[in-house]
């Protein structure tokens, strides 16, 4: 079997993999990360979304093989050494922008990716624009939105906690 090294959350990692495995497959059954949900097998939900080389991805549209050589972070690598939660996941909480919590680590990858590619700042019509891959069937977004627009002054050194 071919073998697949990767940086996943700092931390390097060499994992033999079939040809059609899935990077989501990867991460959950080889690393046993399942922050990283699989949520609709299609690419349409979002819960699967993780960052590769610092860009949002779907991981149950990318081949482990496709990884190889890269950076991977997950929800589980978003909180500081000292537990300390990253300001996206801190508005998250916050704005009670989740409820039952299965598309959350995959919205707030997406949304750390959205806020980051927009550094002159974001308006809600953006924001809902950057979401439409993903799926929540619980909050009706508006919380979700109200976090990603608390949090991107936080992400920018523009703001000190929230107000």
């Amino acid at each position: 079997m071919p073998q697949v090294t990767l940086t996943v959350n700092g931390k390097q990692h060499t994992v033999e993999v079939e040809n059609r495995t899935l990077l989501v497959e990867l991460l959950r059954e080889k690393l046993g990360l399942t922050g990283t949900h699989v949520g609709c097998d299609t690419s349409q939900c979002g819960a699967c979304v993780v960052h590769v080389d610092g860009v949002s991805a779907k991981s149950c549209t990318m081949l482990a093989l496709q990884a190889d050589g890269t950076s991977v972070l997950t929800i589980e690598g978003l909180a500081a050494a000292d537990g300390a939660l990253h300001p996206m996941q801190e508005m998250f909480r916050e704005h009670h922008a989740l409820q039952c919590g299965f598309c959350t680590p995959g919205m707030v990858m997406s949304a750390i990716d959205l806020v980051n590619s927009h550094p002159q700042g974001l308006t809600e019509k953006q924001i809902r624009e950057g979401l439409e891959g993903n799926l929540c069937r619980c909050t009706g977004y508006h919380n979700i939105v109200k976090a990603i627009a608390a949090a991107w002054p936080l992400m920018h050194g523009r703001a000190a906690a929230a107000e």
